[in-house]
């Protein structure tokens, strides 16, 4: 369609807007097929016309810029029903970031649905959602057209047509089955890639990690990624490798470290030592602490002091610096042997109350039993700590019940604080329920709610929104 006819449509249009005929500015082609009707009925066909013309017959013409792309893949769960949508639009609208709209997806998918990509879609970038989405996660990804991923096992000879997404599944799968093909497969393949895929197929090693994968994890000491190097490292320290030899020197990160704690004696009878936090003089040397901690390496920690990980975590006085308590923890979950985490977590677990809160640190390492056995110790013995399970990650989908809620003092804990006048305990409180709209099963979610509400939150309060979503996704399609 030129200028010249799109002014003439414009005008016509502007005519009938105004209540005038048109006949007259109509095309000559277009007065032909008018001429015989009446007056009105030429009105009524030169608007179908001018309707077929603005709306189907002249489009204009797709830039050439414009890529076409293949259908969004279709995924092995079905839709969330469309009843239960607007319930979902709801929740995601109340997640504040990409993480807690992950989770919204974690629970639905928990329940046998996806969403529908109209509501949510997780971005090329996104490593949190259920495994379900890959396929929608690599056509994001796709910029000349999507390669659907084969059916069949990934190979070094089918590497290339899986996108990042489907294999890093695949890998993930393959390395719970068999880890000594994996291990090969990224061998092979691994250092041909981005460095932030590279980085991502390397976190893989963690599953079924074993002494067989050091030589791997040793070669990537001169990897071009700064990232890949260090996690290579944490993960060899997993394995009791260590990281950097102790030199005694000004310049070694883990004797800067070292100096930071204190190494004493306890008990009068049985002697054992202990160790604990120095006492700091500046925030500066709180930020360096910090650093070291993130940086160094738990096995190599323990060496400097001549103890093995366990003896070093046995003997860690916890209370004495709440932030090197934290550090310390994130130290182990980081770089600590599968063995070094368990014992740790079971060791404040044991102890309870608020050092057991440290435990939420190890969470990603942890199993799903000791994961669930932390929840409900802070549910029922330190109520007053229930906020920090916000702070988690890690835990599953789907599982808290009842009585885990009412055995203790969580649940009042909970409708205290909805009760209260303290802004920052409402807002500790919503980001709770958002948890708890997590966690818990369909018929926990129903009761909580009515709990909460009783305890004055509004109905359509928009903090529980998750729970009324859990609460209506009363079916699992399995």
């Amino acid at each position: 369609m030129n200028d010249l006819e799109q002014t003439g449509l414009a005008t016509m249009r502007d005519c009938w807007i105004t209540g005038g005929t048109t006949f007259d500015l109509a095309p000559t082609a277009w007065k032909e097929i008018a001429a015989g009707a009446s007056p009105d009925e030429r009105e009524r066909r030169l608007l179908a016309i001018a309707a077929q013309a603005l709306d189907v017959g002249l489009r204009p013409s797709a830039p050439k810029t414009l890529k076409r792309r293949p259908p969004l893949p279709r995924l092995g769960l079905p839709l969330l029903p469309e009843r239960l949508r607007p319930l979902l639009r709801a929740t995601l609208k109340n997640a504040a970031d990409a993480r807690r709209k992950s989770r919204v997806a974690t629970l639905v998918a928990s329940r046998g649905y996806v969403l529908h990509p109209m509501d949510w879609m997780p971005s090329a970038s996104d490593q949190n959602s259920p495994d379900i989405y890959a396929p929608w996660i690599d056509w994001q990804a796709s910029v000349e057209g999507l390669k659907i991923a084969p059916q069949e096992q990934l190979t070094a000879q089918n590497w290339d047509d899986f996108y990042p997404a489907a294999r890093r599944i695949a890998l993930a799968e393959m390395r719970r089955r068999d880890p000594a093909t994996a291990r090969s497969l990224m061998e092979a393949k691994a250092t041909g890639e981005p460095a932030e895929v590279r980085l991502a197929l390397i976190e893989l090693m963690h599953f079924n990690l074993t002494p067989t994968d050091a030589p791997l994890l040793k070669s990537l000491a001169t990897d071009r990624s700064g990232k890949v190097r260090e996690l290579a490292g944490r993960l060899l320290a997993r394995l009791g490798e260590h990281g950097r030899p102790g030199n005694d020197g000004a310049d070694d990160p883990v004797a800067e470290l070292a100096a930071f704690i204190t190494e004493g004696k306890s008990g009068f009878i049985r002697r054992r030592t202990t160790y604990t936090p120095a006492k700091l003089k500046s925030p500066a040397q709180e930020k360096r602490r910090a650093e070291l901690f993130e940086t160094c390496n738990l096995v190599d920690l323990a060496s400097r002091f001549g103890v093995s990980e366990p003896d070093f975590i046995a003997a860690w006085q916890f209370g004495a610096d709440k932030n090197a308590d934290i550090q310390i923890s994130r130290m182990v979950a980081a770089s600590g042997s599968d063995a070094a985490v368990t014992q740790m977590a079971d060791t404040l677990v044991a102890g309870g109350g608020k050092p057991a809160l440290f435990v939420l640190h190890l969470t990603p390492r942890l199993d799903s039993r000791r994961k669930r056995v932390l929840v409900r110790l802070i549910l029922k013995d330190t109520p007053q700590y229930i906020g920090a399970l916000t702070l988690a990650e890690g835990f599953e989908a789907n599982w808290l019940e009842w009585p885990d809620l009412t055995n203790g003092q969580g649940l009042a804990a909970l409708r205290s604080a909805v009760a209260g006048d303290d802004d920052a305990m409402k807002r500790t409180a919503d980001d709770l329920l958002e948890t708890m709209g997590f966690l818990a099963t369909a018929a926990t979610a129903e009761k909580l709610i009515e709990h909460v509400v009783a305890a004055g939150m509004p109905p359509a309060a928009a903090s529980l929104a998750f729970l009324r979503l859990n609460a209506a996704l009363t079916g699992t399609n399995t």
